[in-house]
């Protein structure tokens, strides 16, 4: 019966039918009147206190709203109600709402065509305790100035140079595994995979060893906890910590307060220690300046000649730490998980891995060749997009889909909903990496008309996404070239918890066999016989012929 419901919604919203509240009594009466011939001076007159927009029609209300996301991962509820209500819908908690789109032209109003008329609202104000003014949750000119000093730094000769090291930081989570395959363990990949990225990250952005892969230690402790909080916040209905007796009674808070204070003062000695090695060196700046000995993100700040703050470079520092972390882990988890479900796949996919790279380490010029890999991360963020909602609030009036919305409004931009849309895609719930070209276009927000858009799309795009696709196609290759992964007997059902990201409820266990790969028969190259003709031999005999 439920299946049936639901496939009774998914074919409304694959028809266009949207569910809308009709026009206002004021505006009921004023067509009346008109009908009865009343004069239209009369009427401007009359109805000239009634809002403008009770012409236009009405957002419909999602029923039941708290009800509805209470009990799993809020972006799964906001499908059904979706397919129930449209493309804009309005959810209420109490006295608070929020908008929820899932409609791409309305998607691209507001990111790209009308995207000064919206901030981050909400979300800069949860991840102002960690990130400050850093460049995900700023807005307005100082998002301008961070952008314009960012952007430069992730250069294609940077990128390069970034291949070698996320080939580096697999190859040592593929000693982890190559171990736990002989010793017959299962492994939890998806806590494997949030360090293998930290490691990258932190040599990236900063050129700091965090090697989590292999030690624990009180900094790793220290970020996992700031990391935690923030997606604490990200989904709590009540700020508890904005009380202002909480930080100082609740041991959590306190926790919290020491981790970051710790990781705030690790930041400021990197930045230090990189600030004497840039006024030491022999600087010639250029626009592809690197460093060979630290190629990081904040070296070419401090080389760049950036005018700012200690703090606002830490604030950088720590947005692109968790917002490069956590988003490639679990890139790479829900890409397993679905590899696990589909051996054709992997196949397929191994079959390209061992046909490119063979027993090397990725090159660039490897990664480009590598297109059915990359488009299986192009799938994987369609059916799991890391975050699943973009947060935006209105900063004037403005009219979505016909809708007017005031200044104020926050906004929920479902890309859960977007890239699972059955009006949009076909085969919408399943994992078809094959549904883009080989020879075609990566897909993206431009492309795709903003019915795909996993970094984003807009002003606000995403700056880091050349680096995230390289950084999860580098591992995804590395990994299924030296192994066969599957689903641990016995293992916890994968379902999914609410965060920033997507997360698992209990992690992906999984059991990890090497590869047996053929043997490579070697073509060897055979003397030809030479024959004694005077023994009387002819060259007509078969034997010689």
């Amino acid at each position: 019966m439920e299946e049936k419901k639901r496939a009774e919604l998914s074919a409304r919203i694959a028809s266009g039918e949207f569910t809308v509240k009709q026009s206002g009594f004021p505006s009921q009466m004023r067509n009346s009147l008109a009908k009865l011939g009343v004069p239209r001076e009369l009427l401007e007159l009359l109805f000239s206190w009634v809002e403008s927009d009770e012409d236009y029609p009405k957002i419909p209300t999602a029923k039941g709203s708290i009800r509805a996301v209470q009990s799993e991962a809020f972006f799964i509820p906001l499908y059904e109600l979706f397919l129930t209500y449209g493309g804009i819908f309005r959810l209420t908690f109490g006295p608070k709402s929020f908008l929820i789109v899932s409609d791409p032209s309305i998607t691209k109003h507001i990111l790209r065509e009308n995207s000064k008329a919206y901030s981050k609202g909400i979300l800069a104000e949860i991840l102002d305790f960690v990130m400050g003014k850093g460049l995900i949750p700023a807005d307005g000119e100082i998002w301008r100035v961070r952008r314009r000093a960012i952007v430069p730094a992730l250069h294609m000769k940077y990128v390069a140079a970034m291949i070698n090291l996320f080939g580096q930081a697999t190859e040592r989570l593929c000693q982890k595994l190559n171990a736990a395959a002989f010793d017959g363990e299962d492994v939890e990949m998806e806590s494997l995979f949030s360090r293998l990225t930290l490691d990258i990250i932190g040599k990236a952005v900063f050129n700091y060893d965090f090697d989590s892969l292999t030690n624990d230690t009180g900094i790793i402790e220290a970020v996992y906890t700031v990391l935690r909080e923030a997606e604490d916040r990200s989904v709590a209905p009540i700020p508890f910590w904005e009380i202002p007796i909480w930080k100082d009674i609740s041991p959590k808070q306190k926790k919290v307060s020491a981790a970051l204070k710790f990781v705030n003062d690790t930041l400021d000695d990197l930045i230090a220690i990189c600030k004497r090695m840039v006024d030491e060196e022999e600087l010639q700046f250029h626009e592809e300046y690197m460093n060979e000995q630290d190629p990081s993100i904040l070296h070419f700040l401090l080389a760049s000649g950036d005018d700012v703050s200690s703090k606002q470079l830490r604030d950088d520092l720590m947005t692109l730490l968790i917002a490069g972390h956590e988003t490639s882990a679990a890139v790479l988890t829900w890409t397993f998980y679905l590899l696990s479900k589909e051996p054709r796949v992997v196949a397929k996919l191994q079959e390209e891995v061992d046909s490119i790279l063979g027993d090397r380490f990725p090159t660039i010029e490897d990664v480009k060749k590598l297109k059915y890999a990359t488009r299986v991360i192009n799938e994987s963020l369609r059916l799991y997009p890391q975050p699943p909602v973009l947060i935006r609030r209105s900063l004037e009036n403005d009219v979505l889909g016909g809708y007017p919305i005031k200044r104020g409004e926050d906004i929920f931009i479902s890309l859960w909903n977007l890239h699972r849309s059955p009006k949009h895609w076909e085969n919408a719930d399943k994992f078809e990496p094959e549904r883009w070209p080989l020879d075609g276009p990566n897909p993206n927000e431009v492309n795709q008309n903003f019915s795909y858009l996993p970094f984003g799309g807009g002003p606000r795009k995403c700056v880091g996404d050349m680096f995230a696709t390289y950084e999860t196609v580098v591992a995804l290759a590395m990994l299924v070239r030296r192994f066969n992964f599957q689903m641990a007997l016995g293992a916890p059902e994968v379902n999914m918890t609410t965060g920033a990201t997507i997360h698992t409820t209990d992690g992906l266990k999984m059991t990890v066999t090497r590869r047996m790969k053929p043997p490579i028969v070697p073509v060897l190259d055979t003397p030809a016989l030479e024959v004694d003709k005077s023994d009387g031999v002819s060259e007509k005999d078969p034997l010689v012929a």
